[in-house]
């Protein structure tokens, strides 16, 4: 990169925690602590044993995994139950060309889901089709034997729906889903973490976007002993748009993880990513990684990602880190922030101040955090049944 490149990208990135500045376009050449880098296998063979000091697992308690990692997954996969006729639903085998279309796993976790699973279950939107309701995937599990599933959601040429995934029940997951978007695509996914207090949840969400493709993906984790949600975001062809959002409300002993990445390759997209979490109990621990990187193809790139969170009361940990990397000064714009603190003593002061006892002032500015995110959902039974789950978080915090 030459000097008016380099001016040009310290003059567009806002950095408040790491961005790296390469000269090179072939990815072959990026170090391995470039998310360019990363290894990628179908076999679970090809990863060595995880060990905890790996950079994808180091905040990841391995032995709450409960064998996803190191076991032979062999236990019944949650149902699947599709509620619209609007869309086609296929069970395939593992030989089905659509598998496999959206990436390839970059985690021990994933390849082993991926060397496990005997099929698919194939959700298909029809060219030129918009539905008009939400198809809700329904996904209930009653076996905590380590289980593999796969789904593939595919977004056929200039459709457009809105796809709800609801886990529930208990279960021992390691999950591979996959979005295909394809051209003028526009599909908006809503990815829920409803699991009852035992469940162990693994789920690699990969999207990939064809030209002038629209995505947006919502990821809501309230449940389960252990969640780990990893999404990315891919881009094909020139023009695509991605809005990423999650919200995670983790209580005593629960640890809930995201780690999300959006891969820049081509020209002229765009990707906003905002991320909120709360806190409260001993031992509650989020973590929250947002890796955005920008190859040297991508010029015209415009992207942010956020990260606020709030601790509420004293135990709780929150690991918070987003990296930024770039290959190219010829963008738009990319930045990042992320947060990490208590309640702030003047909105407090201020709902006081109006006779509003300090136990509900403390819910109302919480509330108000999170339900920005729910909002993002579109669903309104949906977002009613999560506001009023946030709510019974809340009323059993001890401030």
């Amino acid at each position: 990169m030459d000097q008016e490149g380099e001016r040009l990208a310290r003059d567009k990135v806002e950095n408040d925690t790491l961005v790296r500045h390469t000269s090179h376009g072939d990815i072959s050449g990026v170090p391995d602590s470039s998310r360019a880098g990363r290894h990628t296998s179908y076999d679970v063979a090809d990863f060595p044993k995880l060990t905890g000091r790996e950079e994808d697992f180091r905040f990841t308690p391995l032995k709450r995994l409960r064998g996803l990692h190191a076991d032979a997954l062999t236990g019944p996969a949650p149902a699947v139950t599709v509620d619209s006729d609007a869309v086609r639903v296929e069970t395939v085998g593992r030989n089905d060309a659509r598998i496999g279309c959206a990436g390839v796993p970059e985690d021990r976790v994933a390849a082993n889901a991926w060397s496990s699973a005997t099929g698919a279950t194939v959700i298909t939107v029809p060219q030129e089709t918009s539905v008009a309701e939400p198809v809700v995937v329904d996904i209930h599990g009653t076996d905590t034997t380590p289980a593999a599933q796969h789904l593939v959601i595919d977004a056929q040429p200039f459709s457009r729906a809105l796809v709800v995934l609801r886990h529930h029940g208990t279960a021992v997951l390691s999950q591979n889903v996959e979005f295909r978007v394809a051209d003028s695509a526009n599909l908006a996914v809503v990815t829920l973490q409803e699991w009852d207090d035992d469940a162990v949840h693994a789920s690699s969400q990969q999207a990939r976007l064809g030209r002038a493709a629209t995505f947006k993906h919502v990821l809501v984790s309230l449940g389960g002993d252990l969640v780990r949600v990893t999404p990315s975001t891919r881009f094909d062809a020139p023009g695509g748009s991605v809005e990423m959002y999650g919200l995670t409300f983790v209580d005593g002993g629960q640890h809930l993880e995201s780690r999300l990445f959006v891969d820049h390759s081509q020209p002229n997209c765009t990707s906003r990513v905002t991320y909120k979490s709360a806190l409260q109990g001993e031992n509650a621990h989020g973590v929250w990684v947002g890796d955005v990187l920008i190859r040297a193809t991508a010029e015209g790139t415009d992207t942010y990602e956020l990260n606020r969170n709030l601790i509420l009361n004293d135990g709780p940990r929150m690991d918070s880190v987003p990296n930024l990397e770039i290959e190219t000064g010829l963008i738009t714009g990319a930045g990042h922030a992320s947060t990490t603190g208590q309640l702030d003593d003047e909105h407090l002061y201020y709902l006081m101040s109006r006779g509003i006892p300090e136990d509900e002032a403390r819910r109302l500015v919480v509330r108000g955090f999170l339900f920005e995110i729910i909002q993002q959902i579109g669903v309104p039974d949906i977002e009613e049944r999560l506001r009023g789950a946030v709510q019974d978080e809340l009323a059993s915090a001890n401030y």
